[in-house]
């Protein structure tokens, strides 16, 4: 069965082909980052008004890249929520659309969904049940995944997630947009251990994660000693020490949550996701730590970690060989949609 799935939440339009019996047999990804990095952000209605123009030339490509034609596909799979409610819309009215004129199902895939079994692309593969990271910009979950759409949030970010901490701090610091690989660069570059920041709630009980305050710590630190600094050298060592700090801070935070959900749900692997899961640091923290622990970690590869148009293939190819399709006439955008309402 080879599904053709479409992800248009924010600013990447995704789209692949998934074949059940043969694997991801093709895949094209436009990134918006250039658009909206001159405003430091995603700017909603040019983040959908680029889908429009992107989508259908994305799905011809992805189709030559395949050797299909749109009547080889057995189904359609688009991302329906969460994200921005412009962008679903597009991506949502291009897949039933589409599903329509060939006489296809249509599958509503959840993009957290995506990103849990964004893993299965690989050819080393978590089974059911397993404990997910999902780490992004937008958000930061603990979720005990015990089946497809079987989901139970046990953690989650009361404030800014992870990934947006991690934008908004190299903003800060004059970084570019977006932040996330370029404070891991500059962190390189620092003494983690020059300045000591919080490592939010990992003194309370409970799975839930809050970055604000560390937010607050990392802007305090930088104008507290930016003045002191006498040159652009001594300026530039006191970014990649604050970014080193802040970076530690957040890895330690995220990967001692985890040994806390591990040994709460006595769950053998973790699955990490999201954008932030490209992280270097965190694999590697997570690793270390699995070998200890006794718990192995699974990480997507590089170019899955953000959001693409393969995740909601392979979502989708398992929701239809399952026959867990929720089938309905009209066009629907989630822009909020929790994991658990899936059950």
């Amino acid at each position: 069965m080879k599904i053709l799935g479409i992800e248009s939440s924010c600013d990447e339009t995704g789209i692949a082909i998934y074949d059940t019996d043969h694997g991801l047999i093709a895949d094209q990804l436009y990134s918006q980052i250039e658009l909206h990095a001159q405003y430091g952000g995603v700017v909603p209605e040019l983040a959908s008004r680029d889908h429009v123009r992107k989508i259908v030339p994305l799905i011809q490509q992805t189709c030559e890249e395949g050797g299909l034609n749109l009547r080889d596909l057995d189904a359609i799979a688009y991302t329906a929520g969460p994200g921005l409610v412009g962008a679903l819309l597009v991506g949502a009215c291009v897949g039933k659309s589409l599903a329509w004129a060939l006489d296809l199902p249509a599958i509503e895939v959840h993009h957290m969904e995506g990103h849990i079994m964004a893993t299965l692309l690989e050819d080393d593969k978590p089974e059911f049940p397993f404990l997910c990271l999902l780490v992004s910009g937008g958000h930061t979950l603990l979720v005990d995944v015990k089946g497809l759409g079987d989901y139970q949030i046990l953690g989650d970010t009361l404030d800014d997630a992870a990934g947006e901490a991690f934008d908004k701090t190299a903003k800060m610091l004059g970084l570019p947009y977006p932040g996330g690989r370029y404070i891991a660069e500059l962190a390189q570059q620092g003494d983690p251990m020059r300045f000591q920041f919080p490592r939010p709630m990992l003194n309370k009980p409970g799975l839930d994660f809050s970055f604000s305050g560390l937010k607050t710590a990392t802007r305090m630190t930088w104008e507290k000693n930016q003045d002191s600094c006498e040159n652009d050298s001594e300026k530039q060592q006191l970014k990649a020490n604050i970014a080193a700090g802040f970076q530690l801070a957040v890895i330690d935070t995220l990967s001692q949550k985890c040994l806390r959900a591990i040994k709460q749900t006595k769950h053998q692997e973790l699955v990490i996701s999201g954008g932030v899961s490209a992280n270097t640091f965190l694999r590697e923290t997570l690793h270390k730590m699995g070998k200890k622990h006794r718990f192995k970690s699974y990480f997507p590869s590089l170019k899955y970690c953000t959001d693409n148009g393969a995740m909601i293939a392979v979502a989708g190819a398992m929701r239809f060989k399952n026959k867990k399709i929720k089938q309905h006439h009209l066009i629907k955008a989630y822009p909020r949609w929790s994991l658990e309402q899936l059950n």
